[in-house]
């Protein structure tokens, strides 16, 4: 019975354990395709999220009708700059001061010559008397005081360290009296600048539209420093063309190691909420918004270091085609 009693024990262990494998045989089928779903949602996912990135499709056909066209950024290089606020000067200061000094150096000559003459003619019978000798004397001597006043006055009010410091005659000095030239006196805030002085400024009008050309300073140096605003100040020389009297100017000097960059060109450029971006042609009929950051004018449009590659095909005109297009995509199709 012992023996009996084992062999059916033993039948049947072994149907519990074949029912238990034909139980587990369907959970793991399912289980397969289970294991596969995420992957296929994954794929599904990635799918949507290509299609999702900002951006407007377009065909060539309707490229060419909206008048799409890119230019291919250009790479360059780019030192931060530091901004300062300038004045044109009036030229009747100039004048007045630059009249005032040539008046003097006249009588300050003429009051020297008769004085010499004087002293020619001594021992002479048409030399003059002690009285009149002394009177000439003291003439030259005044005069020759208000020559040099009038020379301190000018270079009180207009640096030490001018142009013409050595020379009232030059030809920079008449040029700014006459207004052919302008001077500006600019003002750099508080540590902007550093401890070096700028060989030379880059000047552009307050208020100017985007593209509008900047100009060099033809001279820099030192000015007094302003009153009303901590900072550094200098005077500089800006051809008279490109500046008028009491016009107010801003000046960019370039501080520290230059950086690497595009430019984007001003028409590239588009606003939306309150944020400036363009286009990019990323691959063939598909335009990508960018951001851009404008800190950085220049005369052609916007250095921007991060964003963009050199080469990248950025849209130059009908940006804002594409702007209409992606804020309504339905409304801006082309037929």
């Amino acid at each position: 019975m012992s023996a009996t009693r084992s062999r059916r024990c033993s039948a049947l262990l072994e149907v519990c354990t074949a029912l238990t494998i034909a139980a587990l045989l369907p959970a793991a089928g399912c289980q397969r395709p289970g294991s596969a779903a995420p992957a296929e949602v994954a794929g599904t996912k990635g799918a949507d999220a290509a299609e999702a990135v900002e951006g407007v499709r377009l065909k060539p056909e309707e490229i060419a009708k909206s008048g799409i066209a890119t230019t291919a950024t250009v790479a360059a290089t780019r030192s931060p700059e530091s901004t300062g606020y300038a004045v044109v000067l009036s030229r009747e200061t100039i004048a007045q001061a630059v009249a005032e000094l040539t008046a003097a150096a006249a009588v300050e000559r003429a009051s020297h010559a008769a004085l010499e003459r004087g002293r020619q003619l001594a021992g002479t019978p048409g030399a003059m008397s002690i009285e009149l000798q002394e009177s000439a004397e003291r003439q030259a001597a005044v005069d020759h005081a208000a020559l040099l006043l009038a020379q301190r006055r000018l270079s009180a009010t207009f640096g030490r360290n001018a142009p013409w410091k050595d020379d009232y005659q030059s030809p920079e000095l008449s040029a700014l009296a006459s207004g052919e030239r302008k001077l500006a006196r600019v003002t750099f805030p508080l540590g902007a600048l550093g401890s070096a002085a700028p060989a030379a400024l880059r000047l552009a009008h307050l208020g100017g539209t985007s593209g509008g050309r900047s100009f060099e300073s033809l001279a820099l140096w030192n000015a007094p420093a302003d009153a009303n605003i901590p900072g550094r100040s200098f005077f500089a020389i800006v051809p008279g063309a490109d500046a008028a009297e009491g016009e107010r100017l801003v000046a960019r000097v370039p501080v520290g190691p230059a950086a690497a960059g595009v430019i984007v060109p001003f028409p590239a450029v588009v606003i939306s909420a309150g944020k400036y971006w363009c286009y990019i042609e990323s691959r063939p009929g598909l335009f990508v918004r960018t951001q851009v950051d404008t800190g950085t004018p220049t005369d052609e449009g916007y250095f921007v270091t991060a964003g963009i590659a050199p080469g990248a095909r950025v849209v130059t005109a009908s940006a804002g085609e594409l702007l209409a297009r992606e804020s309504n995509p339905g409304g801006g199709a082309a037929d």
